[in-house]
This record gives structure tokens, C-alpha cells and sequence, in this order.
């Protein structure tokens, strides 16, 4: 065996490294570690209770619009009414464009009801077109249809996720504005003890 390789060999040793146990390192303050907690709370937040708040938020507000698609559809029904008069356009309107019009109909009470329209500009006098109305006769939009509420559901679940996500981004900057501000008032309350004596050296 050689000097070289002997453990005897005369020379400086290398110095232990000592590792810093996860969670010890001197160097981290207590804001570090609340900023720390605070970041993976609002992470958890985000990867747990983003999608679960988003998901009850679209099927509640998919319900809610069935329970209207519903009700409209038992109170409204389509009925056949004949054109009093041609529908008048104004001067440059197109010509899918539909225009008032007076229409008339026979209730379910065998009573003669009349009302304005929308109507395309190619129908004529006397020609028939299909309105929805009420029970009362009142002239409606026709229901909404199961499409709108799977739309509505859809559209309620990404603003939900959309407005969570913005208040973690801003609780997450709350917090390290706060933190920030807390760490540099200790740096000048430092700085204030250590100053006096580090510029006095210069003094002399």
C-alpha cells in the first residue's frame, strides 16, 4: 500500500460535511416558512378545490336551467297564426332580416287573438307562420331548450374556476406583499443596532 493510499497519510483531512436536516436551515426565517405553508395550503386549494367548486357550481346552475327548460316548455306551445298585413321593411334592411308584423290566431279557448310578430320580409299577406304563446295567449320566445342549460352549466363552472383561481393568485400576493413589508421592517430595525458601530470603525 502506498503513502498516498495509506489512511495514515500525512495531510489536512477534508472537513465533515454536516447536512442541514429538511426544515433546520438557519438561514430560513419564520416569514419563510408561513409563506412557505401559505403557498402549499393555497396550492392544495387549487389542485383539490378549484375543480370541485367549478363541477357543483355547473351542475347546480344546469339544474336551475332544466327546472326552467321545463316550465317554459309546460307553459309554452307552439300555435299556426295568418298574416294580417305583410311585414314592412325600412329602406337598406336585409333580406333575412325578420320585421314587425300583425298576426292572428285562434285560442285553445276558441277565442281570436291577434298580436305583433318578427317575421321574415318574403312572407306575404294571408300566409301562416308558427309563434310560440301561453296559456293566457301572450305572445313568447320559445323555451329554452336542453342545450341552453347544458351551455349555462358549462359557462357557470369556468367563471367559477376562473374567479377562484384569480383569488388565490391575488391571496398569494396578499400574503407576500404582507410577509415582505414585515420582513423589511426587521431588516431596518437590524440594520438601526448594526449600523452605528459598523460606521464607527470608519471614524476613527
Amino acid at each position: 500500500m502506498s503513502a498516498q493510499d495509506s489512511p495514515h497519510a500525512s495531510g489536512s483531512r477534508r472537513p465533515r460535511q454536516e447536512h442541514a436536516s429538511h426544515g433546520k436551515n438557519p438561514l430560513r426565517r419564520t416569514s419563510d416558512r408561513v409563506e412557505s405553508w401559505c403557498s402549499g395550503l393555497l396550492l392544495l386549494v387549487l389542485v383539490l378545490g378549484l375543480p370541485m367548486a367549478s363541477m357543483s357550481a355547473g351542475l347546480t346552475a344546469y339544474a336551475s336551467a332544466m327546472r326552467t327548460v321545463q316550465a317554459q316548455s309546460a307553459q309554452r306551445h307552439q300555435v299556426t297564426a295568418r298574416l294580417t298585413s305583410a311585414p314592412e321593411a325600412a329602406p337598406g334592411s336585409a333580406t333575412d332580416e325578420k320585421h314587425k308584423a300583425q298576426v292572428s290566431w285562434t285560442g285553445q279557448d276558441g277565442r281570436q287573438h291577434t298580436a305583433t310578430v318578427r317575421v321574415p320580409l318574403n312572407k306575404t299577406a294571408g300566409s301562416t307562420v308558427r309563434i310560440w304563446v301561453d296559456r293566457e295567449g301572450t305572445v313568447q320566445d320559445p323555451p329554452m331548450s336542453a342545450g341552453n342549460a347544458k351551455a349555462t352549466g358549462w359557462v357557470m363552472g369556468g367563471m367559477t374556476a376562473v374567479c377562484i383561481y384569480a383569488g388565490l393568485v391575488a391571496a398569494r400576493k396578499g400574503t407576500r406583499w404582507v410577509l415582505d413589508r414585515r420582513r423589511y421592517a426587521q431588516w431596518d430595525a437590524e440594520w438601526d443596532l448594526v449600523e452605528p458601530p459598523w460606521s464607527a470603525r470608519f471614524r476613527r
